[in-house]
C-alpha cells in the first residue's frame, strides 16, 4: 500500500472515529435512547451493512482469502461497544474521552513493549506532547468520575485497544470485521432479553444508532483494520489521540460548541505529538547515518 492510500485509509478511520463519538453525544448525552438499544441498533446495523458489502464484494473477488473474523475480536468488539454506551451516560465527556484514550494508549502501548518492541526517543517524546495535548483540551471540563464508571470506560478502552491489535494481523479486514459483527449476535441476544424492562428509543435516536452502526462503526473499522496492516502500534495507539480533536469540531458544528483558543492550542500539541511518532524515527535514523 503506498503512502497517499495509507494516510487516506488512517484519515478516514479517524473522522468515522470522531463522528461515532458525536453521534453517541448526540443520542445518549441528550437523552434520545437508552444504552442496551443503542448498542442493539448499532451492532445490528453494523451486521447489515457489512454482510451486503462483503456479498458484494465476494462476486468480483472469488480468489480472496475467506477469513471470518474470530470470536476473540467479536468479543472485544461487543465489550468495548456496551461498556462505552453504559460508561458515557455516567460520566461527562471529557472525562470519559481522556479515561477511555488513555486506556487505548496504555493497553496498545504496553502489549508492544511486552511483546519486544522498543520505543525510539522520538517515539517517546511525540508520545508525551500528544497525550499532553489531548489533556490539556479536556482538563477545564474534568469532574470527578464516579467509580462505576470510570471501571466502565477504562474496560471499553481496553477492548477497543485488544481489537485494533488483533486487526493487526488481518488478511481480509471487510471479512474479518463483517464477520466479527455478525459473531456478536449471540451477545447482542442476551442484551436484548436483559434490556426489555429499560426500553427507551425516540425516532432520532434510532436513526443515530443506525449512522453510528452502518457508517461510523462498520465501515470504519473495516479501513481501520486495512490501514492497521501499514503501521506500527504505537503508530496505531498515538494517532487515535487525533479523534478527540476531530470530536470536539464536530461539536462546534452539531452541538454549537464554541471554537476556543485552548481548542487550536492543543490540536497543535496533538498534531505535532503525532508527527513526531510517526515521522521523527525515519528521520532521526536518516540523519544519523549521515554523520
Amino acid at each position: 500500500m503506498n503512502n497517499i492510500k495509507i494516510i487516506a485509509s488512517i484519515t478516514f478511520a479517524l473522522f468515522a472515529f470522531a463522528a461515532n463519538s458525536v453521534l453517541c453525544r448526540l443520542a445518549l448525552g441528550e437523552n434520545n435512547i437508552d444504552p442496551s438499544s443503542f448498542t442493539i441498533i448499532r451492532l445490528f446495523s453494523g451486521i447489515i451493512i457489512l454482510m451486503a458489502v462483503m456479498q458484494l464484494n465476494g462476486k468480483s473477488n472469488e480468489g480472496q482469502l475467506k477469513s471470518k473474523g474470530s470470536w476473540l475480536a467479536a468479543s472485544m468488539l461487543f465489550i468495548y461497544a456496551i461498556a462505552f454506551s453504559f460508561g458515557y451516560v455516567s460520566l461527562d465527556t471529557g472525562t470519559g474521552a481522556l479515561i477511555l484514550f488513555g486506556a487505548v494508549q496504555i493497553t496498545m502501548i504496553l502489549a508492544s513493549l511486552i511483546s519486544g518492541s522498543k520505543l525510539h526517543f522520538s517515539e517517546w517524546l511525540g508520545l508525551l506532547i500528544a497525550f499532553s495535548g489531548f489533556v490539556y483540551l479536556i482538563i477545564p471540563d474534568l469532574a470527578t468520575p464516579s467509580f462505576i464508571g470510570f471501571i466502565l470506560m477504562t474496560i471499553s478502552g481496553v477492548a477497543w485497544g485488544f481489537y485494533t491489535l488483533i486487526g493487526r494481523s488481518s488478511q481480509n479486514p471487510l471479512n474479518d470485521t463483517a464477520y466479527n459483527f455478525l459473531r456478536c449476535s449471540p451477545f447482542v441476544l442476551i442484551l436484548i432479553l436483559f434490556g426489555l424492562n429499560d426500553v427507551h428509543i425516540t425516532y432520532f435516536g434510532a436513526i443515530l444508532a443506525l449512522l453510528s452502526g452502518a457508517i461510523a462503526s462498520g465501515l470504519g473499522y473495516v479501513v481501520w483494520y486495512i490501514a492497521l496492516k501499514e503501521i506500527s502500534v504505537t503508530q496505531a495507539a498515538v494517532v487515535q489521540l487525533m479523534v478527540p480533536i476531530l470530536a470536539a469540531s464536530g461539536g462546534v458544528f452539531f452541538t454549537n460548541e464554541l471554537i476556543t483558543l485552548r481548542l487550536i492550542e492543543s490540536s497543535a500539541l496533538v498534531l505535532g505529538g503525532i508527527l513526531t511518532v510517526v515521522m521523527g524515527k525515519y528521520y532521526f535514523v536518516q540523519l544519523t547515518s549521515k554523520q
